[in-house]
Order: C-alpha cells, then structure tokens, then sequence
C-alpha cells in the first residue's frame, strides 16, 4: 500500500519532487509534532520484551525498518529526508518497548516483503494489507484497519461509477492490494458485460498517482482510506470521495518468518501503548483513531 519529495507551488497545490523520481508528487503535512527518521529509544515501561528481540537487532541497537515513504499521513518525506506519519510515530513507540531505535530506510512499496525475506530490512512497515498472499511470506502483526476508498476531481466531472468504472482512466499505485486484488474483478466485470477495460495508470508511488488525479491526466484514483482522505484534504477542495469505505481490513507489520518470537513480542508492544493510552493518542495525532484496534495479532 502502499514516496517521496520536496515542496512546488503548483496551482495552488502542495506538490512534491520525488528524490530521483521527477516531479508531480504530493506531500503531506504534519502535525505540530514530528517524528525523526531514526527514533531514540527512551527507557520503556511495561513488561521487558528484550527477550523477544532477534540477535541481530539486540546488538545493532535498532530495528532496520523497510518504508514506501509515499503514503501521508501513515508514511512520508517532510524536507526531502525525514520519514514521518502515523505508521512511524507508533512504530517508534513500539521500539522504544525493546529498548531499540528505529532506523527508516525509504524503498519501492513492491521491494519491501522482499527485503524483509532477505534480511536486507529487520521488518517492513508500510500500510501493507494483511492477506493471505502476504502470510504465506511473512509473519504480519496486526496493528490498524482500512479499507479501500474512492477519489475523483471535485464534482466528478467524468462521471465515474466505482462499481461501473469501465472506460475510464484510473490511477492506482503498484504492489497495493487495489491493483492487484481489486482491479482485476472490476477488469473481468467490464469484459463479461462487453465494456471497454479501465486504463490503469499504474504509478511507482501513490502520491505520483494523486498528483495524476489533481492534474487530470485520471477520472478517478483508488488507494487505502485513510490516504485518500487525507489527500482530500490537502488538496484544498479539488478532490473528493466517491462512494463508501469497503473491504476494511488490518494493516500489519511485516516480520520475518522465522521470526515468530519477534513478532510475538510486538504484540506485547503494542497492548502495551493501548493499555497505558500511547496507540489511541498517536492515532488521533493524525486524525486516524476510527482505525483503532484491541485486538492485536501475529498473522490473524
């Protein structure tokens, strides 16, 4: 789910340079208080979860932690080099309850399960959609709930139908779950009722695809929720909803299989933050505690 910039004044839009990417990529903006792009690690209370720590991360002192740092408000560029967002203020949290910094490693969203398999990144944290695809690779801890929405040009000037999309030109981000689970059924509809494909503008980065609906080069986009309503609202009044929320489900942490133990221990982590208030008021920092979960979990 699904990176990367520095600020334009484009027709009155935030817009965004893509390090190594061009241009035409929005960016957030965050709250008064901002995260690093490697947390410091406190002294925690709770129970001691050192433990649960695999020996590598024990002696490096941190959690390398794979990001597609295009998503605001859950992971983004402030100044062209700091992550930030929702994911990297409650994943600091959760480190600082091993003792541990966090050290944000930007990639492409599609390199990031990869890279964990690989042990090139200690864990990946990057709104990825639990699915049964995703648990076959990795041990995913749960930690949030989305669902898919909707977006268009204010006024939806091109008419588009999300259950009907057939013919229009539709920005999704690769790798995401949207692209690869949900456009296929819509795909396979249009052909079965003998209408014409949707044409997929497919980006490397959602906010390239953002940046393609506020430009018109789409009719429509479609990414997580909490994203696309947040793009809403950056943009000033020239995107909108379109329709409801659907397919919620939870966003997980992505650990390494082998690492069960580990990702175990997360989940100590995290009823921990929710026990003492930390996970519900990180949350509301970013205008996102409707996505609140009790009931944490390795690979639910």
């Amino acid at each position: 789910m699904s990176v990367l910039r520095r600020t334009l004044a484009l027709s009155g839009v935030v817009v965004l340079a893509a390090a190594g990417c061009g241009s035409n990529t929005l960016e957030g903006s965050t709250p008064s208080a901002s995260s690093s792009a490697s947390s410091s690690a406190p002294a925690s209370s709770g129970p001691d979860l050192s433990g649960s720590l695999p020996a590598k991360i024990k002696s490096a002192g941190k959690i390398v932690v794979g990001v597609d740092a295009s998503y605001p408000p859950n992971e983004f560029l402030q100044g062209g080099k700091t992550v930030v967002g929702m994911d990297v203020d409650l994943f600091n949290a959760v480190a600082q309850k091993f003792g541990v910094t966090v050290d944000w490693q930007p990639a492409g969203f599609d390199t990031i399960i990869t890279g964990v398999q690989s042990g090139k990144y200690d864990v990946g944290v990057s709104s990825f959609t639990i699915n049964d695809k995703r648990k076959a690779q990795v041990n995913m801890v749960s930690y949030f709930n989305a669902g898919t929405l909707w977006a268009t040009a204010k006024g939806n000037p091109k008419g588009v139908k999300a259950d009907d999309a057939c013919g229009k030109t539709v920005a999704v981000q690769k790798g995401t779950t949207q692209l690869e689970d949900d456009m296929p059924k819509r795909q396979a509809a249009c052909k079965a009722a003998g209408k014409p494909e949707i044409k997929l503008v497919v980006r490397e980065k959602q906010d390239q695809a953002t940046a393609d609906l506020v430009a018109g080069k789409a009719d429509a986009m479609l990414a997580d929720s909490p994203v696309v309503l947040y793009a809403i609202k950056q943009t000033n009044g020239q995107l909108e909803q379109l329709g409801d929320i659907y397919d919620a489900a939870p966003y997980g942490y992505v650990v390494p299989k082998a690492e069960t133990q580990f990702a175990q221990g997360i989940v100590q982590a995290l009823q921990a933050l929710n026990t003492e208030g930390t996970y519900k008021s990180t949350l509301q920092k970013w205008n996102n505690d409707s996505g609140a979960l009790t009931d944490f979990a390795v690979n639910p």
